[in-house]
């Protein structure tokens, strides 16, 4: 049951949100309105863009769609089984995705269409980061299954069954982040430009930094240290 996550998910899943959908605000607002924390849209564009008689858009959007399942890829070959433990590489993983997040801001910075492809990179680390545990989907990056899920539980309350009230506000969490990261991802770009995606690198590495010391924290209490 969701009842046996771990509290630190909580605090883990906002901040995570938090920094996608600031991430996303500056791709929609600076990359020609593309998102990169999610593939939906991309994917339609994509098909769309077989209509088109030029081949920049379509190449381009394919290498978005690429770069995120490269993403999920690396996290999938760091990351050993599917269910959300602590001592697991999350802090490798995090600080990949910072080093991700900068090069794309340099490259933007420069006018250079690679930096799409750290930020799609990025995020698909960042989806694949949170996986299946206790029948919770931890998904970060966007939030059409969230509120899918949303729907299905409140669907069921009204049908009589019971309400898993901490999975749902687990959920309610993650949309929460999301939504503000997107109002200071937003803010950020129309402050500073490219910039902006310094501060979702920062969060990558605070939450490293943090993660470790809670890792050996706990390690030197089960030792009696």
């Amino acid at each position: 049951m969701v009842s046996t996550l771990p509290k630190w998910v909580e605090y883990g899943a906002f901040s995570l949100a938090l920094g996608a959908g600031s991430i996303n605000a500056v791709a929609l607002l600076g990359m020609e309105h593309q998102a990169v924390s999610h593939l939906s849209g991309t994917a339609t564009l994509l098909g769309s863009a077989f209509l088109d008689s030029s081949n920049t858009a379509l190449f381009h959007l394919i290498g978005i769609l690429l770069s995120f399942v490269i993403g999920s890829v690396f996290s999938g070959f760091i990351l050993t089984g599917t269910s959300l433990k602590l001592g697991r590489l999350y802090d490798l993983l995090l600080m990949t995705e910072a080093v991700l997040l900068l090069a794309a801001m340099y490259f933007l910075l420069n006018n250079h269409t690679t930096g799409h492809y750290f930020a799609s990179t990025a995020c698909g680390l960042q989806n694949a980061l949170a996986t299946t545990y206790s029948g919770a989907v931890l998904r970060t990056t966007h939030l059409t299954g969230i509120f899918t899920d949303l729907g299905i539980m409140i669907g069921g309350l009204l049908r009589g069954e019971s309400f898993d009230k901490r999975k749902a506000s687990l959920f309610v969490i993650i949309v929460v982040g999301f939504v503000l990261g997107g109002t200071s991802g937003a803010f950020l770009f129309n402050q500073f430009g490219f910039y902006a995606l310094l501060a979702p690198s920062v969060l990558c590495v605070l939450l490293a930094i943090l993660y470790r010391i809670y890792r050996l924290y706990l390690s030197s209490e089960e030792h009696g240290l």
